[in-house]
């Protein structure tokens, strides 16, 4: 999420890499969205320096910092994360159920805002607004608006250790150009996929969900954003995600 006098900047990144676009809740997940639009692979976000190894905050406690633009209001996840281990969660979709295994022993912020934002109905009744089809292959979802700019009123702390990788399956925070900066947007790989280790992997979807993925993504998206990358043809909505 990005303060106002930042949000053209966004906008450009976003055209060329999986960055948030639009408006201040503009958040991680945009970052699949963006890249697809430029160079296939490549990306346009990012300060590389920040995406060194990754040290919780004091006390395990989480640097949630409100933004004041929710696309829904919900409230703060906990900052002590109460979640760990893995954790099950199921996407309810017009495509079929997704089942997902969260990481919350490697991204406890990360899932913690996650399954806060579930058990909140944050994602109920939203669109799938990304899908991109060539050089980086992802879905991109968590956007109440279905336009890449909604956010849920607050960012998370990147959590990096710098050899992530994006292989088929990968569940994805997406983000604006700039460290910290995720939200609710998210992402599913459903073929690998080269992108730089910027992006916070907090779990996997198992093979059904990525089949339904790739099935519906044939039909390509509407290339609003250049070739392969648009709102996806056969459209992908969230009816709700059930923890555990």
């Amino acid at each position: 999420m990005l303060t106002r006098p930042l949000a053209a900047a966004a906008v450009l990144a976003c055209v060329g890499a999986l960055a948030a676009c639009g408006s201040e809740n503009d958040e991680t997940a945009s970052d699949a969205s963006s890249e697809s639009s430029q160079s296939p692979g490549s990306t346009e976000s990012t300060e590389s320096g920040d995406t060194g190894s990754f040290s919780p905050a004091a006390d395990g406690e989480c640097s949630y910092v409100e933004d004041g633009n929710p696309a829904k209001e919900v409230e703060l996840p906990p900052a002590d994360p109460t979640v760990e281990g893995e954790v099950d969660v199921t996407m309810a979709t017009s495509i079929g159920e997704l089942s997902a295994t969260l990481d919350a022993s490697s991204t406890p912020c990360t899932v913690g805002s996650f399954v806060s934002l579930a058990e909140q109905d944050y994602f109920a009744g939203t669109t799938c607004h990304r899908l991109t089809t060539q050089g980086i292959f992802v879905l991109q979802c968590g956007d109440p608006t279905a336009t890449g700019t909604g956010g849920p009123g607050y960012t998370i702390p990147d959590e990096l250790s710098g050899q992530e990788s994006y292989p088929a399956g990968t569940l994805a925070m997406a983000k604006t150009p700039y460290p910290d900066s995720g939200g609710s947007q998210f992402f599913i790989v459903y073929e690998d996929t080269p992108l730089p280790p910027q992006y916070t992997v907090f779990g996997t979807v198992d093979a059904a969900g990525v089949e339904a993925v790739a099935e519906a993504a044939e039909a390509g998206s509407d290339d609003r954003n250049g070739p392969g990358d648009g709102t996806p043809k056969t459209a992908v909505d969230i009816e709700g995600v059930t923890v555990g």
